[in-house]
């Protein structure tokens, strides 16, 4: 059973995700917060796996609350996922280099929210190609700008397949679907996302998609 708290200023729509996600048997709302005080406030008492973040929230807001929760190393292991609309939410970005784990829209289908869940809760990137694609297009430049040179100078040091790799990680696609896409092993997918990862100083696959964007690796063909 995968334990969620809902993180969201909107009471509507904390009890809308709470009746879809509640239908599912492997998931379980064990807690619900209107900003950012009260996630770190019920974290201190209450055992969570995902957290299901709002960006916009009065007060700390969702980036500033995942960057302490990221600082905590006792919530280490709790997955946190940004909810985002598409169409606003430009900090998601800032969102993934605080150390949230990738981002689900608000307007998913039960389907798209319960499996971007599981997913994450096994270690597994959640990352919309969807919202990937809009948080991107609305960034004020067509490239985001470079926010470390040495970082974007490692992405130079990847091997054309690692490269290769890393653009279809940010168009949003998972082990399995970039196997059948170069015809290799998922195996192997994930031996060299690892490899990449480590060679990039990233955390996981969604703050490898952070630095590749920061890197100007965009997505394409979405």
């Amino acid at each position: 059973m995968v334990r969620v708290m809902l993180v969201d200023d909107q009471e509507m729509l904390r009890a809308g995700l709470r009746v879809i996600l509640n239908a599912n048997k492997e998931i379980e709302i064990v807690a619900e917060a209107s900003d950012g005080i009260g996630a770190l406030s019920t974290l201190t008492n209450t055992a969570v796996d995902v957290i299901l973040m709002d960006l916009n929230m009065p007060g700390i807001d969702g980036v500033e609350t995942t960057r302490r929760i990221r600082q905590n190393p006792q919530y280490a292991n709790i997955r946190i996922l940004v909810l985002t609309t598409f169409d606003g939410d430009e900090n998601v970005l800032a969102a993934l280099k605080a150390g949230a784990d990738g981002f689900l829209g608000k307007a998913a289908s039960p389907t798209e929210l319960a499996d971007g869940i599981l997913r994450s809760a096994q270690g597994e990137h959640a990352l919309s190609p969807r919202a990937l694609n809009a948080v991107v297009n609305n960034t004020k430049n067509p490239k985001p700008a470079i926010a470390d040179p040495d970082r974007a100078a490692l992405f130079k040091l990847l091997t054309p397949r690692e490269l290769e790799i890393v653009q279809l990680i940010v168009n949003g696609l998972d082990n399995a679907q970039i196997s059948r896409k170069i015809f290799i092993s998922p195996f192997t997918v994930k031996t060299h996302a690892n490899r990449t990862m480590m060679k990039v100083n990233a955390r996981d696959r969604a703050q490898l998609v952070s630095y590749a964007i920061q890197a100007g690796i965009l997505p394409n063909g979405i």
